[in-house]
């Protein structure tokens, strides 16, 4: 069976374990009660690795485009790789909205996101505190939205893996040549 590439591979495990880290970090981080320095340092880090998923995503995604992923099983039921497909789609959907949603709540709210400190990415728009609770609600659902489909994902990985026995989980697997 085919495998994906070590650059997909790698990219895709660098933005998964980023996400699951900045869902756990925004779950933990907001409820930290008032400000202190363990919340303020918990939402710059929660920013930084929006913004380096974002940029890795676009890194994948130019990746993609120029590589095509390996073909699914045949033995795969037409509907099952349709629903592939369709994941894999909204997912990317996913990996997108939410940092960006997030970038935007943050700049509604008042605050510049300064990336690990070292520059200050632009002010698309002004404070606007309506506009901030929106987008907070906005950046939540997705967040949601986002961690039932990766948990889908994993299901469907872990089917393929326990029951179907296909190796469809292992072209995505590092170092694994077999």
């Amino acid at each position: 069976m085919q495998r994906y590439t070590t650059t997909a591979i790698a990219l895709h495990w660098l933005i998964a374990i980023l996400i699951i880290g900045a869902f756990t970090l925004g779950l933990v981080m907001t409820d930290i009660p008032g400000f202190s320095p363990t919340k303020l340092r918990y939402y710059a880090w929660h920013k930084w690795a929006g913004v380096t998923v974002m940029a890795l995503a676009v890194l994948r995604l130019l990746w993609r485009l120029g590589h095509r992923p390996p073909a699914l099983t045949a033995a795969m039921p037409a509907w099952q790789r349709a629903a592939a497909h369709g994941l894999h789609h909204l997912l990317y959907v996913f990996i997108f909205a939410v940092p960006i949603s997030g970038y935007f709540y943050t700049l509604a709210a008042g605050f510049p996101v300064v990336y690990f400190g070292l520059f200050q990415l632009p002010v698309l728009i002004a404070k606007n505190p309506a506009l901030a609770e929106t987008l907070k609600s906005v950046h939540y659902w997705l967040n949601m939205s986002m961690a039932a489909l990766v948990g889908l994902h994993v299901l469907a990985a872990l089917k393929h893996t326990i029951v179907d026995r296909d190796g469809t989980m292992r072209r995505m697997l590092p170092g694994r040549s077999h």
